[in-house]
């Protein structure tokens, strides 16, 4: 039987990790052009950080989750043979696509703090070319909040069907060493 423990701790993980990500879209930093006193520059002036904190917290938070649901796993690979049938191709395919949707949450919400912590410096001389402040796009840490969804579901239904086909396969021949001695004559 799945522990509750790590399912409800793997949800409550992976939905802070939603929340922050959907914090951190909300929150990215914007960017105004403003000239300087002498109006010799024009340079960017950003309003808050605190999306890159966001997107970082949610980075973490679910790469914790993912890390409690593959201890608990032994990763799909390591520990007891689980019984073939169903709930082990079940349990196959939902492990390679919660780590599928896993890696693409990562790198948007990785790519996004990374843009959002990135402040461009005097760029353009009054009179020049049009400055560009640089910022995070719309939709980066939004991408990243729905993989983090998906991969919440995923792996959820991946430790279950893990458990159940684990539970199923019992003593041997997949789940011990017992080894069966019959009479010879």
């Amino acid at each position: 039987m799945a522990s509750i423990i790590v399912l409800v701790s793997v949800l409550l993980l992976d939905v802070i990790a939603f929340g922050l990500a959907v914090a951190a879209e909300q929150r990215r930093s914007k960017a105004t052009v403003t000239p300087d006193m002498v109006k010799e520059y024009d340079y960017c002036v950003y309003d808050s950080d605190i999306a890159t904190g966001y997107g970082v917290g949610a980075l973490l938070l679910l790469l914790a989750a993912q890390v409690v649901v593959m201890l608990a796993s032994k990763c799909f690979c390591c520990g007891r043979g689980l019984k073939p049938g169903g709930s082990r191709a079940c349990a196959l395919i939902l492990f390679l696509f919660a780590w599928l949707t896993f890696l693409i949450a990562e790198a948007c919400l990785l790519a996004g703090s990374i843009r959002n912590a990135y402040h461009t410096r005097y760029r353009g001389i009054f009179g020049g070319n049009p400055l560009s402040c640089e910022t995070v796009r719309k939709g980066v840490f939004a991408a990243g909040a729905a993989f983090t969804f998906f991969t919440a579901i995923l792996s959820e239904f991946y430790y279950i069907s893990y458990s159940k086909s684990r539970d199923a396969a019992g003593g041997a021949p997949y789940g011990g060493s017992n080894i069966g001695m019959g009479t010879y004559s």
